[in-house]
């Protein structure tokens, strides 16, 4: 009877340690992207997840226009944006 104990309090320490080592920070890393995506602003330096870099020219509700380097404007949604890199000032 103590083996099977032993081994359910095994099993269930296994379960503890995995949820606080992947999932968990995942859940936080997701829940900050999505912060940073419902945050842009006109104006901000970003990259996508397909690696353009570009200016936030305008936001609408689930959609971005960058602003390349060219000047060219793209349209992506939200969810394209993996990360702000700075913010620039609007002339």
């Amino acid at each position: 009877m103590n083996a099977t104990i032993a081994n359910l309090l095994l099993i269930v320490l296994f379960f503890v340690i995995f949820y606080f080592l992947l999932i968990r920070p995942q859940q936080k890393r997701q829940r900050a992207v999505q912060q940073m995506q419902a945050n842009l602003k006109k104006g901000d330096k970003i990259v996508t997840i397909g690696g353009l870099h570009g200016i936030i020219d305008s936001v609408d509700e689930d959609k971005i226009i960058i602003r390349a380097g060219d000047g060219t404007r793209l349209t992506y949604d939200r969810s394209a944006v993996r990360e702000v890199v700075g913010k620039q000032r609007i002339t």
